[in-house]
């Protein structure tokens, strides 16, 4: 649009001093007569532009006046560009942030690229498995968010087979690596983990948005809901001190010591989970070093799988005499 494009040549003149018409034509990518016109309707418009013919001239602000378009502070300009320069990977940030830092003021600047290169995004773990597929199914989903379109999705949820739904994107939310699609469905605003969306089709329609729509507030709705159903059971046990960092390393907030003697035996504590089965089976990988007391089940699920393991991989039996 040529506003746009107005807008970038005065923050191109403002960060040069002096620009030719040809120089304008080459950053904007556009036809030298174009960019002529841009500078002649900047200067009818009432902007101080002025042009200075012959050898060495160009087009220039009147008395080196600026305009400051973005409006931000130092500290937001700093905060912007952290967040955003581990993550500027598409063309369309990238030049974004180019066209922001034209904008500042000289001295706020160096402070803005400084900021851009204060910190990295590493989109994989350790184990070198992605952590947010992105491509083109995001992309889409971004786009859906954006234009209010509802899609159909194809979902595969854990333990289940691929299926489809149609479903009203409301926002895109990013928690501890993970990105999640929040939507509108017939039973009411659920969650979709990006890394399980096999297929994103716009079908034209349409999103309709809940009256007084907040996304974050929305989100944190979700979020309690979820957590509540993660912590539903809780496992009580006996652990080892020495034991103790790798629990929390392993539950985090799920894990309360309850009891700590001081001669030094068994810690008392207390874990929760989804299912007590769940819980059982996370702590089963320390063997020895935690005893679980209770619920029964948690304890059934341990026995159970004791005895499949031990089919599997204990001794063979020994042939009679």
């Amino acid at each position: 649009m040529r506003a746009d494009r107005l807008v970038a040549t005065l923050l191109f003149l403002q960060t040069r001093g002096q620009v030719t018409a040809a120089e304008v034509a080459a950053e904007l990518e556009v036809s030298e007569r174009t960019a002529r016109r841009d500078l002649e309707a900047l200067a009818l418009a009432g902007v101080p532009v002025y042009a200075r013919r012959g050898r060495g001239g160009g087009w220039s602000l009147v008395g080196g006046a600026r305009t400051d378009l973005s409006g931000l502070t130092a500290a937001e300009i700093r905060a912007l560009f952290l967040l955003a320069g581990p993550s500027a990977v598409t063309p369309e940030l990238r030049t974004a942030l180019r066209k922001l830092v034209r904008a500042l003021p000289a001295p706020l600047r160096p402070g803005a690229e400084a900021a851009a290169g204060a910190a990295v995004a590493d989109g994989t773990d350790w184990t070198r498995a992605p952590a947010d597929p992105g491509g083109p199914l995001s992309a889409a989903l971004q786009r859906a968010v954006l234009d209010g379109v509802r899609v159909r999705l194809g979902y595969a949820a854990p333990g289940r087979p691929a299926g489809e739904r149609t479903v009203h994107p409301l926002g895109l939310v990013t928690k501890a690596g993970a990105r999640y699609l929040v939507a509108g469905t017939d039973r009411g605003p659920r969650t979709f983990r990006l890394d399980r969306i096999v297929s994103v089709e716009p079908t034209g329609e349409p999103v309709v948005r809940p009256e007084g729509f907040d996304l974050a507030a929305l989100w944190r709705s979700l979020a309690g809901e979820l957590e509540e159903r993660l912590s539903a059971a809780t496992v009580r046990a006996r652990a080892e001190p020495a034991a103790e960092p790798l629990l929390r390393r392993l539950f985090g907030g799920l894990l309360r010591v309850t009891g700590r003697p001081p001669d030094g035996g068994p810690l008392e504590i207390e874990v929760d989970g989804p299912t007590p089965q769940a819980v059982a089976s996370r702590l089963a990988g320390l063997g020895p070093r935690v005893e679980v007391l209770a619920p029964p089940e948690a304890r059934a699920h341990l026995a159970r799988l004791a005895a499949d393991l031990t089919a599997r991989y204990g001794p063979p039996p020994q042939d009679g005499p």
